[in-house]
């Protein structure tokens, strides 16, 4: 039905335009705040209203990014994502009122890069699409941070204090390539949780991720008592005090 191909994949850092999203839900109302809100971002924005209007959109314009609903009204969100995903590197953020568990599981597995929950807020769904563009964009021409003593090898996700490896567990790593990805900027709990642990409700109300934060701190820190890179703001969670990583 569809004469897709991947010639021309969407190049999210290789043009200076503002980047282009494309909305695909069938609630124009919806829609419309979602446009509106993104507009005022900065970003591009077309909006389809089913899902083979909105696989002809893609074709024809290579968004940078998706936000696509799992209940559309032709073709199934999980069908239409794993169509996406198996001919185009595009990232997607699933915006759906189905709020199990197992369907957030199923949404991810099918090749979302985020998902999240109606009603939502704007303001985190504007933290969570410049998430997963910076990601997107580290991928495709940045393979090193440095910064002081600290030094990140994305492709072989390892990192050097000193130019001597420090070894992380997986989790450690995600946490410190989430926060060089936002130098100087106040992340919350719940916007850190979501981003490292997008997958499970298990960690929504414990102490766990300033377990694994102190962790990293020592091996990553100086003096982890007295911080100079992952610094706790009051109240509120972490900034990383460094140098953009692209």
């Amino acid at each position: 039905m569809y004469d897709l191909n991947k010639s021309g994949e969407n190049a999210v850092m290789t043009d200076t335009s503002p980047q282009l999203i494309l909305v695909i839900d069938d609630d124009k109302d919806i829609v419309q705040t979602i446009k509106g809100n993104l507009e005022l971002d900065g970003y591009q924005v077309v909006c389809a209203y089913g899902g083979r209007e909105g696989l002809d959109l893609i074709q024809a314009q290579r968004p940078h990014l998706i936000i696509l609903d799992l209940g559309l009204p032709d073709i199934d969100g999980i069908k239409c994502c794993q169509f996406i995903r198996r001919e185009y590197d595009i990232p997607i953020i699933m915006l759906t009122a189905r709020d199990s568990v197992a369907d957030m599981v199923l949404g991810l597995e099918c090749g979302a890069d985020d998902y999240m929950v109606k009603p939502f807020n704007a303001l985190e769904l504007s933290a969570r699409i410049r998430a997963v563009l910076k990601r997107m964009a580290r991928s495709l021409v940045k393979n090193r941070y440095e910064c002081g003593q600290l030094t990140i090898d994305y492709v072989a996700r390892r990192v050097f204090v000193l130019n001597q490896e420090v070894p992380l567990t997986k989790t450690e790593y995600e946490l410190l390539e989430l926060f060089v990805s936002y130098p100087n900027e106040v992340l919350t709990r719940e916007f850190i949780r979501g981003q490292i642990w997008r997958d499970s409700q298990l960690y929504g109300h414990s102490r766990t991720l300033d377990v694994h934060v102190q962790r990293l701190r020592k091996k990553i820190e100086t003096d982890p008592k007295n911080p100079c890179h992952i610094v706790t703001v009051a109240g509120v969670g972490y900034k990383y005090i460094g140098e953009p990583a692209n």
